[in-house]
């Protein structure tokens, strides 16, 4: 493997590296927190604030990483009785739309943590500026409008259509047992061929 394609492995999985390292790391220390308090009757209170740091971080990079596989709720059934052109069409302009809301998002959130936050505000426990909490907003945003810039790049110019794994196996079971509902089964023939008979 090159390096160009490893870094860009990397780059394409960033999301769900952080989020499993972050979601290692806050059970790691509210674990370490519990023994803590219930073993050596000792409360670690910066673990519980770094832990709930930890958390939101992960949910944002989590969001970015369902942008990635496509996995955000939306409503389609609707377009079922559509032809397949105007549910790719109308997909296409609610994620335009959705561009756009981020980008104002991240422009604002820059603002706001980089222009208008309060400089002096820190965390309680652990002394560190607010404002490197706040940094996941654009950061998150701004990735969440890449992902889904990527997933339309793969569906519109190159026809690979990429949804969420788990709704596509729910989409399979539902065709396999209306399918297996259409069929008649044996016991269904047989009774069918007596009454003929």
């Amino acid at each position: 493997m090159t390096i160009g394609k490893l870094i860009f492995k990397i780059i394409d999985n960033i999301e769900k590296v952080i989020c499993r390292t972050l979601l290692a790391s806050f059970v790691v220390l509210l674990f370490i927190q519990i023994i803590s308090r219930q073993v050596f009757g000792h409360s670690l209170s910066w673990t519980e604030e770094l832990s709930t740091y930890m958390f939101v971080w992960f949910v944002y990079f989590g969001a970015s990483y369902a942008t990635k596989l496509a996995a955000h709720n939306r409503v389609t059934f609707q377009f079922k009785l559509f032809p397949p052109v105007v549910a790719v069409i109308s997909e296409a302009i609610a994620d335009l739309i959705w561009v756009c809301f981020n980008g104002y998002f991240v422009f604002l959130s820059y603002d706001f943590v980089f222009n208008k936050m309060n400089l002096f505000w820190k965390s309680q426990t652990l002394g560190f500026p607010m404002k490197y909490v706040y940094m996941i907003l654009p950061i998150a945003f701004a990735l969440m409008t890449i992902r889904i810039l990527q997933v339309n790049y793969y569906k519109l110019v190159k026809g690979i259509d990429i949804r969420d794994p788990e709704s596509l196996e729910v989409e399979k079971l539902i065709e396999s047992s209306s399918t297996n509902a259409e069929k008649p089964t044996k016991t269904t023939e047989l009774r069918q061929e007596h009454t003929h008979d």
